[in-house]
């Protein structure tokens, strides 16, 4: 093979590995996290971790990234170190479906119907169709979504093909032939195997090349064999890689992986190759095929996981001795109350939105009981709920500094059109989150600081606070709710409580306007009703603030003041009942007298 060869096959190569990743990050995409939340929380016993670690494989094309993904998940506490090791040896047979597509390359057969399942006669039209899909959808669509998926596995084969045509001129090449029955040592083959792959970090993708090179007849199944074993080991190298800097429990996930692969090759090596020295297996002599590696393949992997499934308890034993208690994360033992956001989530962008999404909600229902336990205060204080506002406020702090760092990061990544959105309301929104909390901290000081000076409300002026506090809490419970559930629907029932409380907040002005030109009042006391209804006050408009956001970033229509603008003209006929409704369920304690003296 001369220069030009090389360069063809080099090239092949590239669109054959940029093929696979474009495929593997288009279905990832699809998915938008399914899959990675299904092995999350479907993995109680240990036979569907298997089935559903090879099914998302299956899925994504990568064993790789499925035990990235489980590292990431132990790391953080999402799961548990007996259910990676069902996943793990799940992974490794969803990984065969991909040496299973390769394997249409082999098709011979003079029948059309059997060429048509040629990838040289339907890539061309996947390609076709994808590149119109891709082209003609601007944002990240699942239509575009579907053709770079389409796009990637035409790359994939097209590289597929052409490493296979610039290695075919090597089936009468002495030398190449002799270097390759070198390789039919197990120890050789199965180093080989080992380094390409660890080199690649891509199981498939060696399994890959090792059926292009089928092509030239020189590669015998004795040579390919050992070959297939060592990938097995090799791939292990991207989840031990992935693992540095991990917790233990992280770490002992990765040597899981690793020894069940070691073990598994070690077994089989020493199985085979102790009966081919009785029996002498006649097709270990025979020229391989890229259907026979891709049996190879299978049949290696759901045999391994059958003889060590019933021994997953003795690999987690053999994975905690590895990595015995004193190694690991010295941080691990003393964590801080944050959210589980492991950076390794971050190549699966649909998973790592749903996590994001789900620390905004424990930061939202914080907030709640921040602002919950400092309004309780006014009326019933104690140094337990003002010390717990404070450490609330101290947790959606870190919240907000993790979340937000985490969600810039995400921002960078090639997000559907769904999750973008997504993510630009979660960053809106935890910044009302942490100011809802800040408030809940200026109410507890006013409070203090009437107890330092031995000051206290008028019966009146608290049945008035009592009336206020009811909506403030009503309209962050609403709002916290509206955001768990992301309901558009009911967020558009916010900006009436808010409205109402807005006319509260005047209303408890004018009042303590009144008492204090009765010298009902003093101004030392009406200046910490002031700041206590005004951080009321500024909690509902951050209420408003994450139900507008949802709803002007969710429909793209109009920014907020055109939105509420909109929502509060006359002719919305719907909004201004609600008002009224609500106006009657807060009326202040002198209105309700009136109304009942009529």
């Amino acid at each position: 093979m001369d220069i030009f060869g090389v360069l063809t096959l080099i090239g092949g190569l590239a669109m054959f590995l940029f093929g696979m990743n474009v495929m593997g990050d288009g279905l990832a995409k699809l998915s938008g996290g399914r899959m990675e939340q299904i092995l999350e929380k479907l993995t109680q016993k240990r036979i569907m971790a298997v089935l559903l670690g090879a099914a998302v494989t299956a899925v994504i094309q990568s064993s790789s990234a499925t035990t990235v993904m489980v590292v990431g998940f132990v790391n953080s506490g999402i799961m548990q170190l007996s259910q990676a090791a069902g996943i793990i040896m799940g992974a490794n047979i969803g990984t065969t479906v991909t040496s299973w597509l390769l394997s249409l390359t082999g098709i011979e057969s003079a029948n059309v119907w059997v060429q048509l399942l040629k990838p040289s006669s339907f890539a061309p039209v996947l390609a076709a169709i994808g590149i119109i899909f891709t082209m003609t959808e601007k944002e990240n669509t699942k239509k575009r979504e579907i053709g770079s998926i389409l796009l990637g596995f035409a790359v994939l084969m097209f590289g597929m093909e052409t490493m296979s045509g610039a290695v075919a001129p090597l089936a009468d090449d002495e030398g190449f032939t002799g270097i390759l029955t070198a390789f039919s040592n197990p120890i050789l083959g199965m180093l080989a195997g080992t380094i390409l792959t660890a080199i690649i970090q891509s199981s498939s993708a060696s399994v890959g090349i090792l059926q292009a090179l089928c092509v030239t007849g020189a590669v015998s199944y004795a040579t390919a064999l050992p070959i297939i074993m060592g990938q097995n080991i090799g791939t292990c190298v991207t989840a031990i890689i992935s693992s540095i800097g991990a917790s233990k429990n992280a770490k002992r996930a990765s040597m899981v992986h690793l020894f069940f692969n070691l073990i598994g090759t070690i077994l089989f090596m020493v199985v085979f190759y102790t009966l081919n020295s009785f029996v002498h297996f006649a097709f270990l002599g025979e020229s391989a095929k890229a259907a026979g590696i891709a049996v190879i393949h299978s049949l290696f992997n759901i045999g391994c996981t059958i003889v060590l499934f019933p021994f997953a308890k003795q690999l987690e034993k053999l994975a905690t001795l590895a990595i015995p208690e004193h190694i690991g994360n010295h941080t691990e033992e003393k964590r801080e109350s944050a959210p589980i956001l492991d950076e390794r989530f971050l190549e699966q962008p649909g998973f790592a939105i749903e996590l994001c999404k789900n620390a905004a909600i424990d930061m939202g229902y914080k907030a709640k009981d921040a602002i919950s336990l400092a309004l309780t205060c006014i009326q019933d204080y104690s140094r337990e709920k003002r010390d717990r506002v404070i450490a609330l406020e101290q947790e959606i702090d870190h919240y907000e500094d993790v979340l937000g760092s985490y969600l810039v990061k995400l921002s960078s990544k090639d997000l559907s059109q769904k999750d973008s959105r997504t993510l630009s309301v979660l960053l809106h929104c935890i910044s009302d989150y942490e100011r809802i909390s800040d408030h809940a901290i200026n109410i507890t000081d006013s409070i203090d600081e009437m107890r330092e000076r031995d000051l206290k409300f008028s019966d009146r002026a608290e049945e008035e606070l009592g009336v206020y506090m009811h909506a403030v809490n009503d309209i962050v419970d609403r709002t916290v709710d509206v955001f768990k559930r992301w309901d558009l629907d009911d967020a558009r029932h916010i900006e009436p409580l808010e409205q109402v409380i807005d006319e509260l907040n005047l209303q408890l002005r004018q009042r303590h306007i009144k008492r204090l030109r009765k010298g009902k009042c003093t101004i030392e006391l009406g200046l910490i009703l002031e700041d206590i209804i005004r951080n009321m006050e500024r909690v509902a408009d951050h209420c408003s603030n994450v139900a507008v956001c949802m709803i002007e970033v969710s429909v793209d229509e109009f920014d907020t003041h055109e939105y509420l603008e909109e929502l509060t003209t006359e002719e919305n006929y719907a909004f201004h009942q609600e008002v009224g409704v609500l106006r009657e369920k807060y009326l202040l304690p002198e209105k309700i007298k009136k109304e009942k003296s009529r």
